[in-house]
């Protein structure tokens, strides 16, 4: 239970007790404090002392209580700097503990916002993408199989590896594009190059990817209903992939990949950059950036260390 402090109305109080003759024990019953409290206050009286003078010093030492402000020295500073540009967050940096910082994750925080050693800015994003009341403009496809039909199809999709999910990042004034995949369990970002938006290019593109990969690796993917996966049935019967769409307006059904798309986007892949001179080696940077950065969902693991055990639990790391 949290200590309450003596106020001035308690003193008097005191002080009056104990002129008319009462008993110390009497006093802390009546006024329910503890009877080493009275007993200071008494004491500090038959000193020749006042209530005030008691009470000035009283808040001088409380104002000496309380834990004292983290300050962290010159190599913790470094470390903390570093690993936040590596976009690193505080719950990171903390859950990883790659270097003890003696100190909980809420105190970190509260460094970047009262201390001149962090700059707050560079904490990774919060808020909402869209505002309430957003409404989809975009182009719907009408064809699909839906996320009713993956649950039909794959009652273990939450838990079992070799699902996907993708979606396209548009560049400056909508001509250029990045297809993204992310892989359900390992939170894997794969950012892949395409010509344009077209559905011809977005299948082109699969399809050379899924060519460098061991035949049923995956299982799934999970679009959005942008027309440029019109051309999904090809995608699905070339590559032997099932695919299915999230229901328009909702890209909650795609959160991961929508989440991932937000990082990348802060990573390097701005809403006004031209994507139709970026190379493939640039994207897959950017990706290794992100997937490299420890994640609390995996006990504080890399997207790719977690990856990487999963093929190995399946007998798949011998095929890469």
């Amino acid at each position: 239970m949290a200590y309450k402090h003596v106020t001035m109305k308690e003193l008097i109080w005191i002080e009056n007790y104990y002129d008319s003759g009462k008993k110390v024990t009497d006093i802390a019953k009546k006024l329910n404090r503890a009877i080493q409290t009275i007993y200071n206050v008494v004491n500090s009286l038959k000193n020749s002392g006042n209530i005030q003078e008691y009470y000035d010093q009283y808040k001088e030492n409380k104002s000496r209580c309380g834990a004292k402000k983290k300050v962290f020295n010159t190599k913790q500073t470094t470390y903390i700097k570093k690993k936040v540009d590596q976009g690193w967050s505080p719950d990171v940096i903390i859950g990883r503990n790659e270097l003890p910082l003696g100190c909980t994750v809420r105190t970190l925080y509260r460094r970047f916002k009262d201390s001149e050693l962090f700059d707050p800015s560079t904490l990774p994003m919060k808020g909402k993408r869209k505002p309430n009341g957003h409404q989809e403009k975009r182009g719907k496809q009408h064809f699909r199989r839906t996320i009713e039909d993956r649950q039909k199809e794959n009652p273990q999709y939450e838990k079992e590896f070799g699902h996907l999910e993708g979606d396209t990042i548009v560049g400056k004034d909508h001509k250029s594009a990045v297809l993204t995949l992310v892989k359900r369990i390992s939170k894997l970002i794969i950012p892949i190059k395409i010509s344009s938006r077209k559905s011809s290019d977005v299948r082109i593109a699969c399809d050379n990817w899924f060519a460098f990969l061991p035949r049923n690796l995956f299982k799934s993917i999970t679009f959005d209903c942008g027309k440029e996966f019109s051309d999904w049935k090809a995608i699905s019967n070339v590559n032997d992939i099932n695919i299915y769409f999230a229901n328009p307006g909702c890209p909650s059904q795609r959160g991961l990949n929508e989440h991932s798309n937000g990082l990348l986007r802060r990573d390097g892949l701005s809403k006004g950059m031209d994507f139709t001179d970026i190379s493939q080696d640039t994207l897959s940077q950017t990706a290794h950036f992100r997937n490299e950065i420890p994640r609390k969902s995996f006990d504080y693991r890399t997207p790719i260390e977690v990856f990487i055990d999963c093929c190995k639990e399946l007998g798949w790391i011998d095929a890469f």
